[in-house]
Formats: structure tokens, C-alpha cells, sequence
């Protein structure tokens, strides 16, 4: 293989084959599991929602509390299931989250119905303590001083 010389270009790799791209998406499909799937989609959904909120760059002009809605639903659908496949210690950043995009949620739609109470938490889990900025397992919203 030949240096190339200052000021040429590298040579360019060879495009993959259709065949190649294959049996390189089958070893992934190999490798992936369902939890890591969820889990990406339940933080991709995060991310979206903030967004959706006018966190985003463009702030309030892609704000859409409808959509905000249904990515907080989806996410705390996907919690029970991921519970089962990590464990709540390991949703501990992800439940944070979600009660921080609820919060903002509560406080842009005033007007908007109560949100059901979040799924019971995996056998075996503890609530978090007060103080600890996690919502309790009870689905309420932990309130300083109260």
C-alpha cells in the first residue's frame, strides 16, 4: 500500500456490497436484544419530548404538548418491561427523566387532565427516598417539605 504524497487525496475504500451490508446487519441483529431496543426507544422518546417542549434550539416554535403527552405515555408503557430486563436501579436515569419532562409538562397545560399513576415498581424495588429529586413509586410527585 503506497503513502499517499501531501496533498492528494487519501484513496477512497471501496463501497460495501449489497452482500456485505447484509451479513454485517445480520452480526448486529446477533448481538442487539429487545431491552436494548426499548431502552433506545424510550430515550430517543425523551429526548423528542424535550424537544416538543421548546427545549429544543428552536424553542417554542416546536413546541407540541400533544406530542409531549403521548411520548411521556409511551415511555412509562415501555417501564414495566425494561424493569423486568435491567432492573429499576438501571432505569434510575431515565425515570428522572421522565418526572423532570412530566413536571414541565404540569406546568405548560394547565389545563390538561391529571396523568394516571405511574405502574407500580418492580418487585423488590424501594421508593426513593425524599430528597433524592425521584419521584415516589406511589406516581405522585414528591413536593419538598410535604
Amino acid at each position: 500500500m503506497s503513502t499517499p504524497q501531501p496533498g492528494q487525496p487519501e484513496p477512497a475504500e471501496p463501497e460495501p456490497t449489497e452482500e456485505e451490508m447484509r451479513a454485517a446487519w445480520e452480526e448486529q441483529l446477533r448481538h442487539i436484544t429487545v431491552a436494548d431496543v426499548l431502552v433506545q426507544t424510550a430515550v430517543s422518546l425523551v429526548n423528542l419530548a424535550g424537544r416538543r417542549l421548546g427545549l429544543g434550539p428552536d424553542g417554542e416554535a416546536e413546541r407540541d404538548l400533544a406530542q409531549v403527552r403521548d411520548a411521556i405515555d409511551a415511555v412509562r408503557a415501555l417501564t414495566p418491561v425494561l424493569e423486568r430486563a435491567d432492573g429499576p436501579e438501571t432505569l434510575k436515569p431515565l425515570r428522572d427523566a421522565l418526572s423532570q419532562l412530566q413536571l414541565e409538562y404540569a406546568k405548560l397545560a394547565p389545563g390538561a387532565p391529571p396523568a394516571p399513576p405511574s405502574p407500580p415498581p418492580a418487585a423488590g424495588s424501594q421508593p426513593a427516598e425524599p430528597g433524592t429529586g425521584s419521584a415516589p413509586s406511589s406516581g405522585r410527585l414528591w413536593v419538598p417539605g410535604r
